[in-house]
């Protein structure tokens, strides 16, 4: 398979937040869902046939989290942001995280490929 052919989905996290590990994975979910409930389902199907590959990378605050969903937005991918409705650990609306495909994984390279795994 050509990287033209490979799909993936990115998750971008905020690392300025301190989160507990289940609260991040619960972050982590819902934008990965909310990303695949609004795209093509003959991308969503190719996907899970690839694997349904996933990164979650971070951004360290809500402007760059902001600026890189409205890029890819712009590029014509799908793109989401959560926010929280605050009822644990967080203050209501805060944007926690975004998630961008699945797409075509240099498509979304070009957005994303200067961040760092998140941790």
């Amino acid at each position: 398979m050509n990287m033209i052919d490979y799909l993936k989905q990115v998750i971008i996290m905020r690392s300025d937040l301190e989160l507990s590990k289940g609260k991040v994975a619960t972050q982590v979910a819902h934008a990965s869902v909310e990303a695949v409930l609004k795209s093509k389902h003959d991308i969503v199907d190719k996907w899970h046939k690839q694997g349904m590959a996933k990164i979650v990378l971070e951004v360290s605050k809500k402007t760059e989290l902001e600026n890189i969903i409205a890029t890819a937005n712009k590029n014509g991918l799908v793109a989401v942001i959560v926010e929280d409705d605050g009822l644990t650990e967080l203050s209501s609306k805060t944007l926690t995280c975004g998630a961008i495909g699945p797409d075509i994984s240099t498509e979304i390279d070009l957005i994303t490929g200067n961040l760092k795994l998140f941790h």
